[in-house]
């Protein structure tokens, strides 16, 4: 039986990396999913490799009419949501001393207060007893150079949890986090880093990794899966690293 049969899924930023792999697997596994993207092109694309039951909506986690607008489509095409991964995020490294103003913002607009909004306004349309994951990162945890702004917006991921948790337990929804190491994904190429620079950064992570390799955007999915499913009924709050033993180790 699959594990989502009938659920209806709301995936932010599903149009690359893990977001895709997820939308794939979550259609695999039964459920009627949303993803969302800022570029057409791209979500047009996602949506044809997808395939099976899945919509495209266009927008931005950091534009409140846009989520206003991905909710209303969801309201119209299936009424409810049972399921929530906050998945949009960015990355762009600079070290304290080359912060700008405009980083600052562009960093927590997007991570923070796109992921708070993607949430706040998906709660009238949540079932009682959904699920809700977040998508932070290993970053939340352990310091690394040129990481401190991006780092900052993960912590408050998942923080947000814990409050949430709190706050959503009326209702029995759980709301998780999931928080990757290295992963083989779009985002590198959108560091501002040259070809030169991503190759050392992931050789340098590599080696940090216990299992000494990147993973892959399915092996995020598959945990994302679980904490969407009834496999994890009694999980809620928790902060899942899927790393490779990079932090526990």
């Amino acid at each position: 039986m699959n594990k989502l049969s009938g659920k209806i899924a709301v995936i932010t930023g599903g149009n690359s990396g893990i977001g895709l792999a997820t939308a794939k697997l979550f259609v695999k596994e039964g459920a009627k999913v949303v993803i969302t993207g800022r570029r057409q092109e791209e979500l047009d694309a996602a949506v044809a490799s997808i395939g099976g039951s899945v919509v495209g909506v266009r927008g931005d986690v950091a534009n409140l009419a846009d989520l206003d607008r991905l909710y209303a489509e969801v309201k119209a095409k299936f009424g409810n949501i049972d399921i929530l991964f906050a998945n949009a995020g960015i990355a762009e490294l600079s070290p304290i001393d080359a912060v700008t103003e405009e980083h600052f913002d562009k960093t927590f607009g997007i991570n923070v207060k796109g992921l708070l909004f993607t949430v706040q306004k998906a709660l009238p349309l949540l079932v009682d007893g959904g699920s809700v994951i977040l998508n932070s990162s290993i970053a939340n945890t352990v310091g690394m150079d040129g990481f401190g702004v991006y780092s900052a917006t993960k912590a408050a991921v998942r923080s947000f949890a814990r409050t949430w948790t709190t706050e959503l337990k009326a209702r029995s929804i759980r709301v998780n986090v999931v928080s990757p190491g290295p992963v083989e994904t779009p985002i590198f190429d959108k560091m501002g880093l040259s070809v030169e620079q991503i190759a050392a950064f992931g050789t340098n992570i590599a080696t940090q990794v216990p299992l000494g390799r990147f993973g892959r955007p399915e092996e995020i999915a598959q945990a994302v899966l679980f904490l969407a499913s009834s496999d994890s009924s009694y999980i809620a709050g928790v902060d899942l690293y899927v790393d490779g033993g990079m932090v526990a180790v």
